[in-house]
């Protein structure tokens, strides 16, 4: 497929506090994207791909918590995140 028949690439940032759901930060198209996916890299932030996933949460608005129906699909991805970067809750066996 040609780059004139690529779909446009698109990113969304979500900030997560620990307490409360998921925040859109940043969501962009183009070169907006690119600069969001620049700026993760040059901060180490974990990414994830997921066409379908960064469709949906593009529809959000900047700090819009992500829709309750997300909520397993994202805590599964945050999981995996802290698991990567060695976080494991105190109580966990």
């Amino acid at each position: 497929m040609s780059d004139q028949h690529k779909p446009p690439r698109t990113a969304v940032a979500l900030e997560y506090d620990g307490s409360n759901a998921p925040r859109v930060s940043a969501t962009g198209r183009h070169e907006i994207a690119e600069e969001i996916l620049r700026i993760a890299k040059e901060h180490n932030v974990p990414l994830y791909e997921n066409a379908e996933l960064v469709s949906l949460l593009a529809t959000l608005e900047l700090g819009d918590e992500i829709p309750e129906v997300l909520y397993l699909a994202i805590a599964q991805i945050i999981a995996f995140v802290y698991y990567l970067q060695g976080k494991i809750p105190q109580d966990f066996n």
